[in-house]
């Protein structure tokens, strides 16, 4: 079975390839120069974050339990990341909209490779601080680069369309190729080299510092309503508002809290699946197959983008295919006969499961881009950061709901209650189509009628 992992790597990898090499003109998109410099700064300055943050994830878990600690305890730091992040995350995240996109992104910055520097103490307390920052630090990540993207790409009066060209671009190196790099990279550092598993949270905050400096040297700063008059509950409040008054808003974040609980959900469960009877697998090898997946995902995201179709219409089937894969282990669970024996190789049920992962894998290399690219066309600009981090909260709360729960239930649940989320996804998805279509023919009849000459 062994020769299957590579059959699956090097499948995916030519596909990547031949995908990338063999774009036509109809999927690429003429840029101006400046644009082209704007983009490779960005990606660079986000490949950094991103390889300072895929550098732990590897030896979290691993580094907690060389200290000691047990499941239990090592599942109360994890929960206290994801609370840290849905409170604490929601506060500091909201305060970029009026204090700056860019001081928020050094504060990210900051705040990461302190958490990693707590990584070197083996006292709980001060792991759970390490914990808090990081809840904060990655509410920052996936709410303040991008509100400063799209400011910045506004305000220098780039093409709309070619946001599309950076956001996938910077999915495929930072959340492909930069997360394969960096868990090679890390394994290095702790096994190869015997520096121990604290080398690599060391080596990730030494990223993190270069891209700091380069967003202290290169970035320009952007607000979105910076006026003194408002304050936090203020901006709360009008962000409250904003989802409430329009559904185009608040689908987008149910959306996006349904499809990211259920990802974040799955990163628990793959490898209790795969290895149900404790069957020797590849953990590494499987997580850069997965990442080289989610490749692939973003590069048919960027011929999709630069051919301009409808992103709320192939999202419909890239959250039915989601929840068609999630639901694979609970159909394997009754078709295929489990193995008697413990130990020994992947069975014929996780090798079918693991093409399944890996499918989905794809659809998350999909979702990152497009949901990016509906973001900055229904998130009003003076909140941006502030509802990016409200949607952050459902998502937090659903992650740590799970975290605490995750022994209550058998595994073939938990799969099946994220494939019912994802379909409900496809079905909001659906929904918010509808309800944009209808919203912009609403606005081309009024436009028109304003054009319209009076009749004497």
């Amino acid at each position: 079975m062994e020769m299957f992992y590579y059959l699956v790597f090097g499948a995916l990898a030519a596909i990547v390839a031949a995908l990338e090499l063999g774009k036509s003109g109809k999927d690429r998109v003429a840029t101006s120069p400046a644009f082209n410099s704007f983009k490779n700064n960005y990606i660079l300055v986000y490949s950094l974050m991103m390889s300072g943050d895929w550098l732990q994830g590897p030896y979290v878990y691993y580094l907690y339990s060389q200290y000691g600690f047990d499941k239990g305890d090592i599942g109360c730091l994890f929960i206290a990341g994801f609370g840290s992040s849905m409170l604490f995350g929601t506060i500091v995240g909201s305060l970029a909209d009026k204090q700056g996109r860019k001081r928020a992104c050094v504060t990210y910055c900051i705040t990461y490779i302190l958490s990693c520097f707590t990584k070197h103490s083996p006292q709980y307390k001060i792991l759970m601080i390490g914990r808090v920052l990081g809840g904060i630090a990655t509410s920052l990540l996936f709410s303040a680069f991008e509100s400063w993207l799209v400011a910045e790409h506004n305000k220098k009066g780039f093409d709309p369309q070619w946001l599309s060209i950076t956001f996938s671009k910077a999915i495929f190196l930072g959340n492909g190729l930069v997360a394969i790099v960096a868990g090679l990279f890390a394994n290095f550092l702790a096994d190869n080299m015997g520096f121990g598993p604290v080398a690599p949270f060391d080596a990730a905050a030494c990223f993190l510092a270069i891209g700091m400096a380069i967003i202290l040297s290169s970035w320009g700063e952007n607000y979105g309503d910076s006026s003194d008059s408002k304050d936090l509950i203020t901006q709360f409040k009008g962000a409250a508002k904003a989802i409430a008054s329009d559904e185009k808003i608040a689908l987008l974040g149910a959306i996006q809290s349904l499809f990211e609980g259920s990802m974040y959900t799955f990163v628990f469960l793959w490898t209790p699946a795969l290895s149900p009877k404790d069957e020797e697998i590849p953990h590494g090898f499987i997580f850069a197959t997965f990442m080289l997946s989610s490749m692939l995902g973003s590069s048919i995201a960027s011929r999709l983008l630069a051919r301009k179709l409808k992103v709320e219409g192939y999202m419909q089937i890239v959250f039915s295919v989601s929840a068609f894969t999630l639901f694979l282990p609970v159909v394997t669970n009754f078709l295929v006969p489990p193995s008697g024996e413990k130990g020994g190789s992947i069975s014929l049920g996780g090798c079918l499961q693991l093409l399944g992962f890996c499918t989905f894998e794809s659809c998350v290399g999909i979702f990152w881009p497009s949901i990016m690219k509906m973001r900055s066309q229904y998130i009003p600009e003076e909140a941006r950061s502030t509802i990016m981090n409200f949607f952050r909260i459902p998502l937090n709360l659903f992650v740590c709901v799970v975290l605490y729960n995750v022994n209550a239930f058998p595994i073939t649940v938990m799969f099946g209650m994220c494939s019912i989320f994802l379909f409900m996804a496809a079905i909001l998805q659906r929904r918010l189509m509808v309800v944009s279509d209808l919203h912009r023919s609403t606005k081309a009849v009024e436009m028109a009628a304003e054009d319209e000459p009076l009749n004497p």
